[in-house]
């Protein structure tokens, strides 16, 4: 079950002029962006920049406007979540769906636990099966047994993105994973978020830290207002610029020269 694809470059994803309007307010307008097999696209924008909105489209929770998605080159109109995940994609969300008390095994296998003779939980291989898949992303626990909640934040986003991982998702977006950690449990998810790229995972890193972007990132989208205002590759944009469209660009530039007087 392992996602492991030697197609990289391939188109994963598409979407062509999304717009999602919530009555007379418009969310999203004429979103456009491709996300391939081992690359990350960075999706980034201030608070009400139009981000949670497109998880909610990609993730089949809200249905679009206007606009066309297609997933392997064909045209998708997911109903339910459920829809989403048949076609490989899966969404980590920043409050992450895993349960405290439960052990770190349970959490990687819940709601897919495997049985075995009249349904009895096959325990011993799925403990196995969190340790070597953990293992192989980089991540060592002493015992895969402790709770979840004795994890620090980083580790749950591990434990959360190689569930995703292992049960097929070809499409990995990353609802802001880095927004409440500090540098070094950052910096673990950031090397996940990597590892899973070299697998050939396509990922799609929700985040309004363009420096976290700009380490991991292939290709940035820039969304301010629900609109697009950038979409560019690594090669064609610096950090500081990135930086600079995410903090306002020239309108930053008019503020400091009114504020200087």
């Amino acid at each position: 079950m392992s996602g492991n694809f030697d197609a990289t470059g391939t188109e994963l994803v598409r979407l062509e002029e999304i717009s999602k309007d919530y009555g007379a307010y418009r969310a999203l307008d004429s979103v456009s962006l491709t996300v391939h097999a081992g690359q990350v696209t960075c999706v980034l924008g201030d608070n009400g920049a139009g981000k949670s909105t497109l998880i909610k489209v990609l993730a089949g929770l809200h249905s679009a406007s206007s606009g066309v998605m297609y997933v392997a080159g064909e045209e998708v109109a997911f109903g339910s979540p459920r829809d989403a995940l048949a076609a490989g994609i899966a969404t980590v969300y920043q409050d992450l769906a895993v349960v405290g008390q439960m052990s770190v095994w349970r959490n990687f296998f819940l709601g897919q636990e495997l049985t075995g003779f009249l349904g009895r939980l096959r325990e011993e291989e799925m403990r196995k099966i969190a340790d070597q898949q953990l293992r192989e992303m980089g991540i060592e626990l002493r015992d895969v047994d402790v709770p979840v909640a004795s994890l620090s934040g980083g580790q749950r986003q591990v434990v959360a993105i190689a569930r995703a991982i292992y049960f097929g998702a070809k499409v990995l977006i990353l609802d802001e994973p880095t927004a409440a950690l500090g540098v070094k449990q950052s910096g673990m998810v950031l090397r996940f978020i990597a590892a899973a790229r070299d697998r050939g995972i396509g990922v799609i890193f929700i985040t309004h830290n363009p420096h976290h972007a700009y380490l991991v990132g292939d290709h940035f989208v820039l969304l301010s207002l629900g609109r697009q205002v950038l979409d560019a590759s690594r090669d064609d944009v610096t950090l500081e610029e990135l930086t600079l469209q995410m903090a306002g660009g020239g309108e930053l530039d008019s503020l400091g020269h009114e504020l200087r007087g």
